[in-house]
């Protein structure tokens, strides 16, 4: 009997949410298990869905990293009637067949202002007459709250609804408890993966590109956009990579005016493209990675063995970016620098010292989304 998973992901700003679960989900279906891909965003384009069933969901984005507003493709922000829209269409496709596995992606650990619709998908699993199998997929680092009845809460409906939690770190690296300080409430739940690498057979780079060069990179949102202004300026100011081409890549979530806006401003040894599924390949070559500190981002750094300087995103409230950046600091694998002290004199300076060798190979554990797959099915076996 084939069995059948279904797997909600909501992504806001960054992509890197939708791209883990697909790489789960591609886990799944290479295991022989059917699965359904429900989306609360439009997917990115290069993301590969092969073997996966997609439902697109009436799709929003947040407004800023306040996520406080919440806006539709046409600029709207929600209101009542979109959130009954919004959960009837969760609903239909979770009930549209039997499935033997609920795969939430960052709920009950976050996406509070979308509890109408995941406590709902969650009820209606666990008031089935045989209850799938009901666990979360979260990333390492956990975005902590100012109000601490928000985190226990969190906690108490992990232990009241869920049958596991996917943690994909490397606990030797980095731990939940080292975010969420109601990590013994749910020890019972976790199950660590290694770090879940979410590319699918990444193509190798074309003839020279990325050889020696300086990547720059800001993920697959629109919030790096002063990241690559500051590198466009920062090329001849270093000392140890001033002599070699600069590559910058715009995510697919950076308008085409804005994108030709910064080409038009490159000087000479600076190309300005989109977002590239060669990028781990790039990596292989570079001399030097700046980027954010986003979850993929630095798996493809540590993949890489590249030196790197990390501009952890911490705006508003967020912590998550700023955590990660300061485990691999601590392991000697990252020069990094604060958001608001980002000019190109600074990222210039945060290069030069990142440069020279030697530096330290740290040893992490990968493989998550597999990993994810064989404790989802082994899960689903032992139930019968």
């Amino acid at each position: 009997m084939t069995r059948s998973a279904f797997i909600h992901v909501q992504h806001l700003l960054g992509t890197g949410h939708a791209l883990r679960a697909a790489a789960i989900g591609r886990a799944l279906a290479a295991r022989g298990i059917s699965v359904t891909l429900a989306t609360g965003n439009h997917l990115p384009p290069l993301l590969d869905t092969s073997g996966l069933k997609i439902v697109q969901l009436p799709p929003v984005r947040a407004l800023d990293a306040r996520f406080k507003t919440f806006l539709t493709p046409d600029g709207q922000e929600i209101d009542e009637a979109w959130k009954e829209a919004r959960t009837k269409a969760t609903l239909d496709a979770f009930r549209a067949r039997p499935f033997d596995l609920l795969l939430t992606e960052t709920w009950p650990f976050g996406r509070r202002p979308f509890a109408f619709e995941m406590q709902s998908l969650v009820d209606a699993a666990r008031a089935l007459p045989r209850p799938p199998l009901i666990a979360a997929s979260i990333r390492d680092i956990l975005v902590r709250k100012q109000e601490i009845w928000k985190e226990e809460e969190m906690a108490e409906r992990a232990r009241a609804a869920y049958d596991l939690v996917l943690v994909h770190a490397d606990p030797a690296f980095i731990r939940l408890e080292d975010s969420f300080p109601f990590t013994d409430r749910v020890a019972h739940l976790l199950r660590y993966t290694g770090f879940a690498e979410t590319g699918s057979d990444s193509p190798p780079a074309p003839g020279d590109d990325g050889r020696d060069e300086v990547v720059v990179s800001c993920g697959g949102g629109a919030v790096g956009i002063e990241l690559l202004r500051a590198a466009l300026a920062a090329r001849t100011l270093s000392r140890c990579a001033g002599d070699c081409r600069w590559r910058l890549l715009a995510g697919h979530d950076i308008d085409t005016t804005t994108l030709a806006a910064l080409a038009g401003q490159a000087g000479d040894g600076i190309v300005v493209e989109r977002a590239r599924r060669d990028f781990p390949s790039l990596l292989s070559r570079a001399r030097l990675s700046i980027s954010q500190a986003g979850y993929n981002t630095v798996l493809d750094i540590l993949r890489a063995g590249v030196p790197s300087v990390l501009v952890p995103f911490a705006q508003i409230k967020e912590t998550e970016q700023q955590q990660r950046a300061d485990a691999l600091v601590r392991h000697g694998r990252a020069v990094a620098i604060p958001e608001k002290t980002l000019t190109p004199a600074a990222l210039a300076q945060a290069a030069d010292e990142a440069i020279p060798p030697p530096r330290r190979d740290i040893a992490v554990r990968f493989g998550g989304a597999e990993a994810a797959a064989d404790i989802l099915a082994q899960a689903l076996e032992a139930r019968g």
